[in-house]
């Protein structure tokens, strides 16, 4: 089933939005998302080619999980959500860039916002690292096959998730916003996962430092960082994996990154 929708076809269903103005933002590879101005409210509009399958979450499940994480201080609202269609409020403030990662204030921060994340209700759906990278496997080209393997191999012997918790999936810092409170955007990979994921993608994605890595697992953990070093390190070496495959299926999305304020 393929959508037809299109920002004025969306729009014109919702009250209070029929008038409004878009324009398309750049920086999505697998959405198209419109920035959306009623004149008394903005909002980040996503639309769909086709329902979203795993490794993503449905738009009605991410629905779902971004509204828990709204209600907790984490996330912006959801105004409308279908099989195709995702809106949200649109946030004002600072998306963070590398240099955000060196103010200890901001790591502090970081690491009360993905307590409070991992305490969430658990999602009902766990996610499947090498479902995830099995799938970007399929579009890499044979010339990097022995690569591929290589990934392939380091995932699938990597540690198994021992606490599952509600994670985000994807904490790179175009999905961290600071409005002042630290928030997170795009939820399309939210659920299930062992809590050391979130904590390697923001250290190994971003290549932090021993010194900021190690604060911000005392950050985390209260001081007792240290004795979590290694597991962190174990996953850190599976998310440097599905995120080559993640780069060489997406070329164009490792490239241009992702903002969209919602």
């Amino acid at each position: 089933m393929s959508s037809h929708e299109t920002p004025a076809s969306v729009l014109s269903q919702l009250p209070g939005w029929e008038g409004a103005t878009w324009r398309e933002l750049e920086g999505c590879v697998t959405n198209s998302p419109y920035l959306v101005d009623s004149g008394k409210q903005k909002a980040v509009l996503k639309i769909d080619a086709t329902p979203r399958e795993e490794p993503f979450n449905s738009r009605h499940a991410e629905a779902k999980i971004q509204t828990i994480a709204a209600e907790a201080g984490l996330a912006a609202h959801v105004l409308h959500v279908s099989e195709t269609v995702l809106m949200t409020e649109y946030i004002e403030g600072v998306v963070w860039s590398l240099d955000c990662l060196e103010e200890e204030a901001n790591l502090d921060s970081l690491a009360g916002a993905l307590k409070k994340l991992h305490s969430m209700p658990l999602t009902g759906r766990t996610f499947d690292t090498m479902g995830a990278a099995r799938e970007y496997s399929r579009l890499i080209g044979e010339s990097q096959a022995e690569k591929v393997e290589e990934c392939l191999r380091k995932i699938d012997a990597g540690p198994r998730p021992h606490n599952l918790c509600c994670c985000h999936n994807d904490l790179v810092v175009a999905n961290i916003i600071n409005t002042p409170e630290t928030r997170f955007l795009d939820w399309e990979y939210a659920c299930d996962n062992d809590p050391f994921f979130d904590l390697a993608t923001v250290v190994a994605h971003h290549k932090m430092t021993q010194e900021q890595s190690d604060y911000f697992l005392d950050a985390y953990f209260d001081g007792d960082g240290a004795r979590w070093r290694e597991q962190l390190a174990r996953q850190a070496d599976v998310y440097d994996a599905l995120l080559w495959l993640w780069s060489a299926a997406w070329p164009e999305g490792a490239a241009q990154g992702s903002q969209d304020g919602g």
